[in-house]
C-alpha cells in the first residue's frame, strides 16, 4: 500500500530487514522515524553473557549507524517489563505445561507491533512499519453500499515464499493491521542484500539470527537455568523403562537430539506430565508420531468475522512446514478441531496451526492468512 508522504515510525532493528526497509520508505518520500526497542534479558549469574538478540548493546549501534546513514533520527522504548511478563513468563509457563510455545507470535501481537502501534497512535504517527516480510491488502464488501462499504485488511504472504514471515503474523486483527506497513513485501532477500549494498548501509555482512532473542545459549540450558526440573523414566512405547530423563520441559514432540541413550537414536512420542514420563520410539516412522487432527486454543480469525464452518482450507503447523489440505469444524467446548487430509508428523502442543486461502487471481501465488490457534 503507496502512501506517500506519511510519518511513519520504523521499527529499527540494526538487521539488514529493518534498515533496507527505513531506506525504502524515505526514497519514497515519508517523513521516517526509527524506533529502537529495549526487550528484558537474563540477569542470572549462573550464565553473565547473557543478552537479548533483538536488543543487544551492538544491535542498538547498527541501528543508529544505518539512520545515521539514510538521514532519520532514532529513538529507543524500554519494555523491558512488558516482555518480561508476556513472553517470558509466558514461555516458561507453556514448558512447565508440557508444551513447546512459540514466543515471536506472541511478541508481535502484544509487544513489538501491539504494544508500538498503540504508542504511535497517542504520538500522531499515521503508521509503523517493520522488515517482516509479509503483504497487506484492503478489501471492500462489495455487497454493502460503497458509502457504507466495510473495510478490512488482509494480511497476504509475499513474494519471497523462502523468508515469508505471515506464519507470525497470524494473531493481528483490524486493530492492529490497519496500521502496519510491511516495505519488504514485493522483495526477495537476496533483492535485498543488494540493495543493502548499493546504499553502503553499515549493516551489509551481518548475519540473521534465527533463535529465540532471549536466549543466548541453548534452550534446554535457559530452560535448566530458569525452572525448576524433575528427574523421572524413559520408557518405550511397550512400557519397557530404557533411561531417565533430565526434566520433561527439555523436550519436544519428535525430538530425536539430547536422548542419549544406548542402541538409539530414539524419537520423542509423548510426555506423561502426571507420571512425569518421556515416552520415545526407535522408529522414525513410528504410527504414533504421525497425527491426521489437532485440537486448538486462542483462535484468532484476522478479519474479525467467523468463517463458516466446515472451513476448507490449507494448514501450516510449524513455520517452514509445507501447506497441508485441512478442514476445520467446531467443538462444543469452543475450540476447534482441524483435520489433516494426509497425516502429520509430530503435531506439538503450544505451537500454531496457521490457515491459508489461495488468492483467486489469474497466476497470483499469494494466500490470505485467515488465521490460527494454538494446538492443545
Amino acid at each position: 500500500m503507496k502512501t506517500p508522504g506519511k510519518k511513519i515510525l520504523m521499527a529499527m532493528s540494526g538487521g539488514i530487514d529493518s534498515s533496507v526497509a527505513a531506506n525504502i520508505l524515505k526514497n519514497q518520500g515519508h517523513n521516517v522515524i526509527g524506533i529502537f526497542l529495549k526487550f528484558w534479558h537474563e540477569n542470572n549469574p549462573a550464565y553473565p553473557a547473557a543478552e537479548n538478540k533483538c536488543c543487544s548493546e551492538q544491535s542498538f549501534l547498527d541501528a543508529k549507524s544505518v539512520c545515521q546513514k539514510i538521514g532519520i533520527p532514532l529513538y529507543s522504548l524500554n519494555y523491558e517489563k512488558n516482555f518480561k511478563q508476556e513472553i517470558v513468563d509466558y514461555f516458561l509457563k507453556s514448558y512447565e505445561a508440557g508444551e513447546t510455545p512459540n514466543p515471536c507470535i506472541i511478541c508481535n501481537k502484544k509487544i513489538k507491533l501491539g504494544l508500538l502501534i498503540k504508542y504511535a497512535r497517542e504520538l500522531g504517527f499515521d503508521l509503523v512499519a517493520t522488515g517482516h516480510y509479509a503483504k497487506t491488502s484492503l478489501a471492500i464488501n462489495k455487497k454493502q453500499k460503497t458509502e457504507h462499504a466495510h473495510q478490512t485488511i488482509k494480511l497476504l504472504t509475499t513474494k519471497d515464499k523462502k523468508k515469508d514471515q505471515s506464519y507470525f503474523l497470524y494473531a493481528l486483527n483490524q486493530n492492529e493491521l490497519p496500521h502496519l506497513m510491511f516495505p519488504l513485501a514485493n522483495y526477495i532477500k537476496e533483492e535485498v542484500r543488494q540493495l543493502a549494498k548499493k546504499w553502503q548501509l553499515p549493516v551489509i555482512e551481518k548475519k540473521e539470527s534465527q533463535e529465540v532473542c532471549f536466549i543466548s545459549d541453548a534452550t534446554k540450558n535457559f530452560l535448566k537455568r530458569n525452572l525448576k526440573l524433575k528427574t523421572g523414566f524413559i520408557k518405550t512405547t511397550d512400557g519397557k523403562i530404557i533411561g531417565e530423563h533430565g526434566g520433561l520441559p527439555l523436550y519436544t514432540i519428535g525430538q530425536r537430539q539430547g536422548i542419549n541413550i544406548n542402541n538409539g537414536p530414539y524419537y520423542v512420542i509423548k510426555k506423561d506430565l502426571a507420571k512425569n514420563e518421556l515416552i520415545v520410539t526407535d522408529d522414525k516412522n513410528d504410527a504414533k508420531l504421525l497425527n491426521k487432527t489437532a485440537v486448538i486454543k486462542n483462535v484468532n480469525w484476522i478479519s474479525g468475522i467467523k468463517p463458516l464452518l466446515p472451513l476448507k482450507c490449507f494448514g501450516r503447523h510449524r513455520y517452514r512446514a509445507k501447506l497441508e489440505r485441512v478442514v476445520v469444524t467446531k467443538q462444543n467446548t469452543g475450540e476447534y478441531l482441524v483435520t489433516f487430509k494426509n497425516p502429520v508428523r509430530a503435531l506439538t502442543p503450544g505451537q500454531s496451526i496457521v490457515f491459508y486461502q489461495p488468492l483467486r487471481k489469474f497466476f497470483n501465488k499469494d494466500y490470505e492468512i485467515l488465521g490460527g490457534g494454538v494446538m492443545c
